[in-house]
């Protein structure tokens, strides 16, 4: 970048480039960052030692406070970082340096969760193998990231395509599937347990017969109803267009698939899945613990979903169909039930008779000549909708009666069962017991298909219990129950709590349901149809058993495959099933292997679906402590060290965790219950994986489209007449995503080039509180950069190139400006107020451009380079450098160097206030009479009310404003206000 008065950083316009030949400029800082960054590699300068292994280093530091750092992973993508990537990454090294320099032993590391769809991608487009290209961008990233100068110890490095680390997400895998959950310990147990009681005849198996009895295939079924990763035959998220199905959590809200927005569909397919929901309870109660943002919290609160209520069986014939309610005080007004589409009752056809039963009313029939032809068409036209579509509560409600009556359990009535939308398999039962009166849905549903409603809650409004005069649903947890009794039980007269104990109570003592909890959380489907991911360590043998691969096989590498792609299909194809790219390559899919259970060489067949791209990333932070350990996933003791039970963290884990407020009910679910299980199995002493949550707000760009709403380069369009014009031609601007799609990405690279790292630094953290979203605006770039100019102006003559502080004492409205800032600065660190402390900082450069003239540009009187007020005290400009040291490390490396210090600043003390001088030696008191002005007192700032009434009752000017009138009431609120109401 040219050195003239035309350059974005112009500070000392007119000196000519040859006077100032030691100014801070984009060329000096990319070399000063480039050795520092250098010195820091090879000095190992951020290694955090271990207590123990191969890790451990100086144990005076391992004895220090710890603290535990991390980011959200990372994934490598092949157009690099943009400026808004890195905004977490340089707030988190902001903290851990400062961490660093108040005495802590501070692990912060960084690595790349590289399994997934895009690597999959960019390979079928390309012939490109997946790990070719993810390694290839994880090179350019690590580079990208070493040039913003950030702190990490490499040594601890992870990528999840690494066979060294999968073999440990295999083994995790193989523990999850090795445990059940024990509802008596309320924690996960192996499964050797379980099969012990059902071997001593302490526990039953399904049928009643004996355990020795059960074929290896029955007993197989049996486990796989307990243990806590089963295959399962369950309804899924199918996406032709992705050839993949996919968890609820990455279907959106309109029933697409989040990554490439197709069609998302019902299906039943065999698949694996984690039996998250024996967790529920736990992961909801544990919340309470977590230094975790509120919204996210309610987030997994809502998602987890805990409501208290009663199961119901309605007798169907020989068949039962059982319900949750969390309304069981209305049951008397329960006129007829409906199923979700998908329910079992009616995929399998069984309770669907063969023709309509006599006197079925025309519009339950759906036009159909029989309910299976009905059924089969109301499934399909089901299938096609979102669950978001399905219960919306403005659209028309649809259905179809299924030819089968229930019985009320309490009065005995016939209902007749419909299968409709609005019920989903993903909560309760997937079957409702439909109570009309006092529900708006099903209140809806009856109208549109006449059918009776009784009114069983008193309404407290006018309408009255003639439900044939309402116009919507009665509900009220306040009101009395009517209508509500028979010979065995009356609930008439009972308010809701009341009844609902009530009828629990009677509900159980009969034998036909229970109070129970209910949970909205489903079990995490844990398959897809992929090639780029971890293969699961599971083969078939000739009966179809799942058996575990032993741990001495770990890990079970992916093969190499000419076909990455999985069969995909016509996005709006429901009718089509998966075909996995691992099911193509039969040498590695059929096997002979000896597993070590004494049943020697047999022929296996390998399970083809992957590991979805979470796995990985549900145990990154256990890998970070222990990375090189060959022989378990992390040792006990180093684990216990870093994120270990504490008494401010009860449950563990890291000590801070930033990253995108996205992953609330995915990722961050995901890894709790992972951290649970092997909590629970004794191999962690965390139980949960993250103790302090940030969420970083994300950095805009303005998106600028011409008049076909085409984006348009965003660096090519011009600002003139009020307005924006791309090519000649007016565009829109709007403020939106940064990205590459978009056409207004900004690169660190670029940022860098232009200004050097530290500017990049500052500005992104000056731009606003680190939660919250803003605009990126390169033009605003050079007022951080100008700061660094200046600190490095009090520090160096920018002529010579020599230090100009002297050792001389600082006069107390610089030690005033400096210990506050000090005391400002420590207090924003810790609470990663970045912007604030950045307003700190500039204003005590500031204080010091102007009291000691470092501002000014070369004088002309005596050489070249002397300041007009006399160089800046060396106690002051350590203390500034160190101050800035967290912010923009290499700028302040260099200046410490320069100052004469030979240890790191990276580890040196942060700077401490003095609270002498962080008050205000005196106070400016306003006092008013009759809300005017009278006076103003300079008064200490420590001073009592009493004595502030008494001076400025005193004050001259008061006297004379109050003309010997009398005084009715004083206010003072010391040390700055005092306001006198004369009488």
């Amino acid at each position: 970048m040219s050195e003239t008065t035309t350059s974005p950083a112009g500070e000392g316009a007119g000196a000519a480039p040859e006077a100032a030949p030691h100014r801070y400029t984009a060329a000096l800082a990319a070399d000063i960052e480039a050795r520092w960054q250098d010195f820091w590699e090879a000095a190992g300068t951020y290694e955090a030692p271990n207590p123990s292994g191969d890790l451990a280093g100086d144990a005076a530091v391992a004895a220090r406070p710890k603290k535990f750092i991390m980011d959200m992973f990372p994934y490598p993508s092949g157009a690099g970082l943009h400026v808004g990537h890195p905004l977490g990454f340089i707030a988190t090294d902001v903290y851990a340096r400062h961490q660093r320099m108040t005495g802590h032993n501070v692990l912060h590391t960084l690595g790349f969760d590289a399994f997934g769809l895009p690597a999959e991608q960019y390979a079928v487009q390309t012939g490109t193998h997946p790990r070719v290209s993810t390694e290839a961008n994880i090179v350019n990233m690590r580079r990208q990231l070493r040039r913003l100068g950030l702190g990490h110890d490499q040594r601890r490095s992870i990528e999840t395509i690494d066979p060294a680390y999968y073999k440990w997400t295999q083994w995790i895998f193989l523990q999850i599937f090795h445990s059940w959950y024990d509802p008596e310990a309320d924690k996960a147990r192996p499964i050797d347990t379980l099969v012990a009681q059902f071997e001593a005849g302490t526990r039953s198996t399904p049928d009643g017969r004996p355990w020795g009895e059960l074929s290896a295939a029955e007993r197989a079924g049996v486990l796989g109803e307990y243990r806590l990763a089963y295959a399962s035959d369950a309804p899924v998220n199918w996406c032709p267009g992705l050839g993949t199905v996919l968890a609820n959590e990455e279907v959106t809200a309109e029933g697409r698939s989040e990554r490439g927005n197709y069609p998302v569909f019902k299906s039943k397919l065999r698949q694996w899945n984690m039996r998250i929901t024996a967790y529920a309870d736990r992961l909801l109660n544990d919340l309470d613990g977590l230094d975790w943002p509120e919204a996210i919290k309610l987030q997994q609160r809502n998602w987890i979903g805990r409501s208290e209520g009663a199961r119901v069986d309605f007798p169907a014939g020989e068949r039962t169909i059982t319900v949750f309610t969390t309304r069981q005080d209305t049951l008397f007004g329960a006129t007829y039930m409906v199923l979700a589409p998908e329910h079992e009752l009616i995929a399998d056809g069984s309770l669907v008779p063969d023709a309509w039963p006599e006197g079925t009313h025309e519009v339950w029939t759906g036009g159909h000549a029989t309910p299976a032809e009905a059924v089969a068409a109301y499934r399909k036209q089901a299938a096609a909708k979102s669950d978001v579509e399905r219960q919306a509560e403005a659209k028309d409600k649809t259905g179809v009666f299924t030819g089968i009556y229930a019985t009320n359990p309490v009065s005995g009535e016939q209902v007749p069962v419909f299968i409709a939308d609005y019920v989903l398999m993903g909560y309760g039962t997937g079957a409702i017991m439909a109570v009309p009166a006092h529900d708006s849905r099903d209140f809806a549903f009856a109208r549109a298909f006449e059918l009776p409603m009784r009114c069983v809650v008193q309404p407290s409004d006018d309408r009255g219990t003639d439900t044939s005069t309402w116009d919507d649903a009665f509900s009220s947890y306040e009101a009395k129950l009517v209508n509500s009794s028979d010979d065995t039980i009356s609930l008439d007269g009972l308010g809701v709590t009341e009844a609902k104990a009530k009828i629990t109570e009677w509900l159980a003592a009969e034998g036909i349901g229970e109070g129970t909890v209910n949970f909205r959380l489903r079990d995490w489907l844990f398959s897809r149809q992929r090639y780029w991911g971890e293969p699961f360590p599971i083969v078939y043998d000739e009966d179809g058993v799942a058996h575990a691969l032993p741990t001495s096989m770990l890990p079970l590498e992916l093969p190499e495959v000419e076909d990455y792609s999985p069969r995909t299909f016509d996005p709006d194809d429901a009718d089509t099933s998966p075909e996995t790219p691992l099911s193509r390559n039969e040498d590695w899919v059929d096997v002979e292997l000896d597993l070590g259970d004494g049943r020697g060489v047999r022929r296996y067949r390998r399970e083809t679906n992957t590991m979805p791209n979470w796995a990985g990333s549900c145990w990154y932070e256990m890998r970070y402590l222990d990375p090189h350990n060959d022989s378990a996933m992390v040792d006990p003791g180093i684990e216990q060290y870093w994120m270990g039970p504490r008494e401010a963290q009860p449950h563990g884990g890291v000590d801070l965790y930033v990253g995108g407020a996205e992953h609330a009910v995915l990722h961050l679910l995901y890894a709790r219950f992972w951290s649970k299980v092997l909590h629970d199995l004794g191999h962690v002493s965390s139980s949960e994986p993250f103790h302090k949550l940030y969420n970083q707000g994300m950095i805009q760009a303005f998106v600028y489209r011409d008049r076909r709403g085409i984006a348009v380069p965003a660096a090519e369009v011009e600002e003139r007449d009020g307005g924006y014009f791309y090519q000649g031609e007016k565009a829109s601007r709007v403020l939106g995503k940064m990205g590459k799609s978009l056409k207004n990405a900004v690169t660190p690279d670029e940022i860098c080039a232009e200004y050097g790292a530290d500017t990049l630094r500052l500005y992104e953290m000056a731009m606003g509180p680190l939660d919250v979203s803003r605009p990126w605006d390169t033009r605003a770039v050079v007022g951080q950069y100008r700061l660094l100019q200046r600190l490095w102006r009090n520090v160096v003559d920018e002529s010579t190139g020599e230090v100009t502080v002297v050792d001389a004492e600082p006069d107390e409205a610089t030690l005033r400006a400096l210990h506050k800032a000090i005391d400002g600065v420590t207090q924003d660190m810790a609470n990663l107020r970045f912007n604030t402390a950045i307003a700190k900082v500039t204003e005590l450069n500031n204080h010091l451009t102007k009291h000691y003239g470092g501002g000014s540009a070369p004088s002309t009187e005596g050489g070249a380079g002397r300041r007009a007020g006399g160089p800046v005290p060396r106690t002051v400009a350590e203390h500034l450098v160190l101050l800035i040291a967290p912010l923009a490390p290499h700028i302040a490396e260099e200046l410490w160097r320069k100052l004469g210090r030979t240890d790191s600043v990276v580890h040196a003390d942060f700077p401490v206030a003095d609270p002498a001088y962080v008050v205000d030696e005196t106070v400016t008191c306003v006092v008013q009479l009759k809300g005017k002005v009278k006076a103003r007192l300079e008064v200490a700032p420590t001073i009592s009310d009493a004595d502030l009434e008494a001076a400025a009752l005193a004050e001259p000017a008061v006297v004379a404003a109050l003309g010997g009138a009398g005084i009715r009431k004083v206010i003072v609120r010391a040390p700055k206000l005092v306001n006198i109401v004369p009488a």
